[in-house]
């Protein structure tokens, strides 16, 4: 696959999952009783995509190489956390809460990373990721511990996290038609 499909192909997919991270956000805010059994599995299911999409997207060549640069390790991560979640559903749902604040943290605190570095490349709109990934941030503070709420509270954290990787996907990864694979000249080595 050349440089610029792959590109096309992990800026589709991390646009695709981020709208999916918000349709499942929007599912637990307004359905907060639903199943932890489904849950689990479409969640688990999001999670390996997703990883798969952020290691296919660090593999990738964008200009900026904003966007991916932390998503090797990060979608090995999300992939192994999805496994387990389809495995050991019946551990997970007593621990779905902080898996998931740990997982929304963590990638908040790299978008927070990646908006000072979008700031020093120019790019004009870098407080707008800084912004979505501060507030993403600041809802895993959990003030209610009823079931309901919580989901509720993850649902909100989940559709912030959706809205911030598209941010990310629309205002850091350029795809230039143009752009030219690398060339490595043998004789030189």
């Amino acid at each position: 696959m050349d440089a610029l499909k792959q590109l096309k192909l992990a800026k589709n997919g991390y646009i695709i999952m981020s709208v999916l991270f918000m349709v499942l956000g929007a599912c637990l805010i307004i359905w907060p009783d639903c199943s932890m059994a489904v849950f689990c599995t479409a969640v688990g299911i999001m999670l390996i995509v997703y990883g798969l999409i952020k290691i296919l997207g660090y593999f990738s060549r964008d200009i900026y190489c904003l966007a991916f640069q932390f998503d090797l390790a990060f979608g090995v991560l999300l992939a192994a956390v999805g496994i387990i979640i389809i495995v050991r559903r019946n551990v997970v749902v007593n621990l779905i809460f902080g898996i998931f604040g740990l997982l929304i943290l963590a990638d908040a605190l790299f978008k927070i990373q990646m908006s000072i570095d979008a700031k020093k490349f120019g790019l004009n709109l870098w407080w707008r990721i800084l912004l979505v990934a501060i507030l993403g941030f600041l809802l895993l503070i959990r003030p209610f511990e009823a079931a309901e709420i919580m989901m509720i509270l993850v649902g909100v954290s989940v559709l912030f996290e959706g809205i911030l990787n598209l941010c990310v996907a629309i205002y850091t990864v350029k795809i230039i038609k143009n752009q030219k694979q690398d060339i490595i000249d043998m004789d030189e080595y």
